[in-house]
């Protein structure tokens, strides 16, 4: 089976990490800082919306690119000084790895940033692909990154998994005719309630157990 799995509020909890870069580039502009709240609540969709959200409706082009040099520049020096594996993912990877599952992750984080993050937090031999938001074409919610997956381990939709903690993962889930399994723990599990996965887990071990029954 192929399963394909989001990075942030999914694998791992970078929600720290993400919230000192985006306040650190807001005082590098000379903003002032935001409730990490609601910086959670624009993690999804990629970097450069992150920092265009987080800078607000007035920012202008010019200020969002300058924006985002500064995040990315901070973020990529500071992206492991708190963000660890959920309780339990090590274990989770280790053993449907043993099983033979096929494993990926597909994120809109920039994919430097992704497979950096992944080495150090001593998981990335479990995956056989790493897509981040600029490694294709488009970002999820488009289709392209798990349809390009399931051509690489010449495996089908009816036999592919999307796991993920919000309604962007459901979207590409849907949009390219595979299930989605649903995580409660991450950053974003309320947006599941516009766009239910196909089930819900509230720990990583419930995973296996549902991989069983399917």
């Amino acid at each position: 089976m192929l399963i394909i799995f989001d990075l942030d509020g999914t694998l791992i909890d970078s929600s720290k990490d993400l919230v000192i870069s985006v306040n650190a580039m807001r005082d590098h502009l000379g903003l002032a800082p935001l409730d990490p709240l609601l910086i959670h609540s624009y993690v999804g969709n990629g970097a450069p919306m992150l920092v265009k959200r987080s800078l607000g409706p007035a920012v202008t082009n010019e200020m969002a690119e300058r924006g985002l040099a500064y995040f990315l520049k901070y973020y990529r020096t500071h992206a492991l000084q708190h963000t660890r594996c959920y309780d339990g993912i090590p274990e989770l990877l280790r053993d449907l790895w043993a099983e033979g599952h096929k494993m990926a992750i597909l994120t809109n984080k920039p994919a430097k940033i992704s497979t950096d993050i992944v080495a150090g937090l001593g998981i990335s031999q479990y995956f056989f692909r790493i897509y981040g938001g600029d490694s294709l074409f488009a970002k999820k919610p488009d289709p392209e990154g798990i349809r390009l997956l399931m051509e690489e381990s010449d495996e089908p939709p009816v036999n592919t998994l999307m796991v993920g903690d919000s309604a962007v993962d459901v979207r590409t889930a849907r949009n390219a005719g595979v299930r989605c399994c649903g995580v409660t723990w991450g950053i974003q599990p309320e947006s599941f309630e516009l766009n239910p996965p196909d089930f819900l887990i509230q720990s990583p071990r419930e995973l296996r157990l549902e991989l069983e029954v399917g």
